[in-house]
């Protein structure tokens, strides 16, 4: 029929199409103004408020909606580094929170990419006379790094370090690091004669330098060069005389003293403490009110002491938490965005924060507040604020954080001194900047390369234009079938060729922090510095560790799994449970998995060396076995990443072996038998090559999934520690790239792993034909 009915008359077949797509269109705008708010009136938060803290953030949002009719706030919360990868996202789609709230310690990073707006213009300096002058932070600005931006309005302040003791132990806190020592070497004690101290003088978390700070301070050094030379790059100043005595002493409290215990990363030291095995401990405000609200320990919280020698006192780094006006909010969205601002900041909300959760406001009226003056948590935070030193804000800083780090470790284990610790801090640091803030230029291989690319596509046209011709004839003849196809065709492209392509063509560039709009095609480069560059030793000494990171887990895989498997389908009562609980290794997140196994791997209470305990003492003497350091040294943390993925990685291989078990015909077997065939003979003969099809295409993914498995080397050894010593490739590149945002660089890393299990997929699936054997 060439004409339908509606509404009793008839209507030509196009109008009534026009007239249901004017429906549909309305139908769809009903419908996204009902799910979504009209964008003009949204305002996008994104926050890394604490748990405890969001309900008062809650409230006041509701408040500010309510004063502004029509407004919606909507609050996203957002890990460290996933609101940094988010903003970088942001920047590149030009889209993201019109408001931030977060750490001061940032905010360098952040107005590099692009992500800050300045807010001098919405806030007068009468109102930012009221708060802390620490709390209202400005930078260089992008473009004129002469004029500086306001580009953060704290609503709280600390984030700093306090001594926090058990009084059941310690009567009265050291005021200095000489009773400090002293009182340390009383309370480590050895309580059951065994050899090994069973509760240490003092802990903190020495995996991370921020928690030396104070040490550093304490002997008149610090991280910088003063007066600062370079707003963008400060000179770092980690070698100074004063700084080598800090790394002294705290070197000397391990190995001189012995009040430390072998290894204490932040929630082992926070455990110690907990358990009563730590007389004194050093942690920041954040976990104060647990401490001392605690039952299983009466704690008490002191200022850090005054370091004898020098007479300074311990001056943490102090760094406010607040709110930024991001770049991608103009015009009346930035003019609401800085009214919600001012409100979360305003006294009210900073009252509530106070009274709920003890949070040492930003606003200077607040502080004479009997609930700060009057609460000796609270007078001991400001006490403990105004001795800090604020954190330097600008991009450098996680350089040097990234920098003190290893040799840090080192130094704490006793395999460097000080002075070659204080090196190697500098040297790294300098290093680290210059890679991070330097701008690679584009060379003579830009030419050639843009010539191969064309080349490249002529050559696809060419050689495929009979497959291209046949597939308009056959879109042409068969349109329905590519229609259907099209929706999961889209979604490969989206998903698959776009970001490879994309990848691809950012190995070609100079993609970083400071220009991720501007970027441009610089050659070959990239791939020169990862094959003979000033790292290139380092990266291939990882990729040497990977290759055998990767044959001892597979092979371990593929042994346990087919042992097991072949175990289990014999004649094994209760084979059905065995299998379930052989699969839980697999079945259980493989996050929980690693950090188990980290806690299991801790020197001194880890379930691992008590096992190793317990056994020895059944064991002649020369036989016995040593507790091992297992996180704290090189080879030792390296086998236990090893072990943790061995117990993950088993039963995935026992299934798939399982599988191929069950195909084998059983007459293979009763003829072996009868011709006498051992066991070893029938397995050899018969369930190994009958298992070749199964197994080798298994054997493949697990390569793949163990050389590119960044999860449990990252969790085990806490990112790569001792001392970076138990990197893979994967968690190299991690490392080593995104934490200095070399984006272009790390695009070309990217392609050389896919490239090397690319190749080695396709020469191992050739080598063992086991595509020809399935077929």
């Amino acid at each position: 029929m060439s004409q339908l009915e509606t509404n009793g008359e008839r209507l030509p077949r196009p109008q009534q199409t026009r007239r249901r797509w004017t429906w549909a269109a309305i139908a769809l705008a009903l419908l996204t103004g009902c799910l979504e708010p009209q964008a003009s009136r949204l305002i996008n938060l994104w926050h890394q408020m604490r748990p405890e803290d969001r309900a008062v953030l809650n409230a006041r949002i509701e408040a500010f909606e309510r004063q502004h009719p029509g407004v919606k706030v909507r609050a996203l919360y957002k890990e460290t580094e996933e609101l940094r990868s988010g903003l970088v996202s942001a920047v590149l789609a030009r889209r993201g929170p019109e408001v931030i709230y977060g750490p001061s310690d940032v905010l360098g990073v952040y107005q590099a990419m692009g992500a800050l707006e300045d807010m001098s213009p919405y806030l007068p300096p009468e109102d930012l006379a009221a708060f802390d002058p620490r709390a209202v932070i400005r930078v260089p600005s992008r473009d004129d790094p002469a004029r500086s931006e306001l580009v953060f309005l704290g609503d709280r302040f600390g984030n700093h370090l306090a001594l926090v003791y058990n009084k059941r132990f310690i009567a009265k806190a050291p005021e200095t690091t000489d009773e400090l020592v002293a009182l340390a070497r009383q309370h480590t004690v050895d309580e059951n004669g065994d050899g090994v101290p069973d509760r240490f003088g003092i802990v903190w978390n020495y995996t991370e330098p921020f928690f030396f700070i104070p040490f550093l301070t304490g002997y008149g050094a610090w991280v910088y060069r003063e007066p600062v030379d370079d707003v963008h790059a400060p000179t770092p100043a980690l070698d100074t005389p004063q700084a080598v005595e800090a790394y002294r002493f705290v070197a000397s409290l391990r190995t001189e003293h012995r009040v430390l215990p072998p290894s204490a990363d932040y929630e082992a030291a926070r455990a110690l403490f907990l358990a009563g095995k730590a007389a004194m401990l050093i942690d920041g405000d954040w976990s104060w009110q647990n401490y001392l609200t605690d039952e299983n320990v009466d704690a008490g919280l002191a200022v850090l002491p005054t370091v004898s020698a020098t007479g300074l006192p311990m001056a943490p780094m102090v760094a406010p938490k607040g709110y930024s006006l991001g770049s991608f909010a103009q015009g009346d969205q930035a003019r609401l965005a800085m009214e919600l601002i001012r409100f979360l900041t305003d006294a009210e909300t900073q009252k509530a924060y106070l009274v709920q959760q003890r949070i040492l406001p930003s606003r200077l009226a607040l502080r004479v507040d009997p609930l700060v003056t009057g609460d000796p948590l609270m007078a001991t935070s400001v006490a403990q604020a105004e001795r800090g030193r604020a954190m330097p804000t600008d991009v450098a800083m996680r350089n040097v954080w990234d920098a003190m780090r290893p040799p840090y470790q080192l130094l704490l284990a006793g395999q460097i001194d000080a002075a070659e610790a204080g090196r190697r801090m500098q040297r790294d640091a300098i290093d680290k900047n210059r890679a991070m803030l330097s701008r690679t230029a584009a060379d003579e291989t830009v030419v050639v390369l843009y010539g191969l690319g064309l080349a490249a596509i002529a050559a696809l046209a060419v050689f495929q234009r009979h497959s291209f011709t046949a597939f308009f004839r056959e879109l042409r003849r068969n349109r329905l079938a590519y229609l259907l196809v099209l929706p999961a065709m889209a979604l490969m492209g989206l998903t698959v060729v776009y970001p490879l392509a994309y990848n691809v063509v950012l190995s070609f560039s100079n993609m970083s922090l400071t220009n991720l709009r501007d970027w441009e095609i610089i050659g070959v480069k990239n791939y020169a510095s990862i094959a003979a560059g000033e790292h290139a030793g380092q990266f291939w000494g990882v990729f040497l560790k990977t290759l055998l990171w990767t044959a001892l887990n597979v092979s371990l895989h593929v042994v346990l799994g087919v042992l097991l498997a072949v175990t289990l389908h014999g004649p094994v009562r209760g084979k059905s449970i065995y299998r379930v609980l052989l699969i839980i290794p697999w079945a259980v997140p493989a996050y929980i998995t690693a950090l188990t196994w980290r806690g299991m791997f801790d020197e001194q209470f880890g379930a691992v060396n008590h096992l190793i305990r317990a056994v020895s003492g059944y064991l002649p003497g020369f036989l016995r076995l040593e507790p091992l350091n297992w996180l704290g040294a090189a080879g030792p943390a390296f086998a236990a990443c090893i072990i943790a993925n061995v117990w993950l990685g088993f039963p995935f291989m026992m299934v798939i072996a399982l599988g191929g078990l069950q195909g084998i015909p059983a007459e293979l077997y009763e003829a072996a038998r009868m011709d006498r065939a051992s066991r070893w003979q029938q397995f050899w003969h018969i369930t190994l090559p009958m298992l070749k099809p199964v197994l080798v295409p298994a054997v493949t993914l697990g390569a793949v999934w163990t050389f590119n498995n960044l999860n449990v080397v990252w969790l085990v050894s806490n990112g790569g520690e001792p001392a970076d010593q138990t990197h893979i490739l994967v968690s190299y590149v991690y490392k080593a790239v995104f934490n200095m945002y070399q984006y272009g660089y790390g695009a070309a890393l990217s392609m050389v792993i896919f490239l090397m299990l690319l190749a080695f997929s396709l020469v191992f699936l050739q080598r063992t034909r086991a595509t020809e054997a399935v077929a």
